[in-house]
């Protein structure tokens, strides 16, 4: 990977799957830290289990939101184009990509912050607080301060605007999805 300069935003123009299941993590987040910070320190538990998702998400591409979204009309940008069975959603697990990374990485960050809350001290819940707050930015503007980073160590994106990524449709119900 190649340094590399600038800024790197992620298409906004549409509600992809990829793009709200970062609104729907971040909001889950945010819900779960409060709960935990506020209610019971048991609610961390939610968090865990949000980044294991993401993790499980960055290494087998099934996502469990992102089928729901797919069964709901949203097309994917991430997503292998191919029909699955039961018109599942899996994100391309071919190669280590930028957006791919992203997902490994916060899965494991707020993971070890969620258990760090529970057996050392409660102020590890800010870090999944600013993680699930940056992700609903994320969802909102493009911009990503994780992204950026691996961005300018050089990890390829795939929804790089300056390559002129389309959001494909999902076809009708009726139709066929390899016509």
């Amino acid at each position: 990977m190649a340094l590399r300069s600038g800024i790197y935003i992620v298409p906004t123009d549409r509600w992809y799957i990829e793009r709200t299941v970062w609104l729907i993590a971040g909001v889950v987040l945010l819900t779960a830290t409060t709960l935990a910070a506020v209610v019971d320190p048991r609610f961390v538990v939610l968090v865990i289990a949000t980044g294991f998702s993401s993790i499980v998400v960055a290494l087998t591409g099934f996502c469990i939101v992102g089928s729901a979204l797919r069964r709901l009309g949203f097309a994917p940008m991430l997503g292998v184009n191919e029909p699955t069975r039961w018109n599942l959603y899996f994100m391309k697990t071919d190669q280590w990509y930028l957006e791919r990374r992203i997902y490994l990485a916060v899965g494991i960050n707020i993971s070890v912050a969620s258990v760090l809350s529970l057996v050392h001290s409660a102020w590890w819940l800010a870090f999944t607080g600013f993680v699930g707050g940056a992700m609903v930015w994320f969802a909102a503007t493009g911009f990503c301060i994780m992204a950026n980073g691996l961005y300018w160590l050089g990890a390829e994106p795939r929804l790089a605007p300056e390559r002129g990524v389309a959001c494909p449709t999902v076809p009708d119900a009726g139709q066929s999805a390899t016509a």
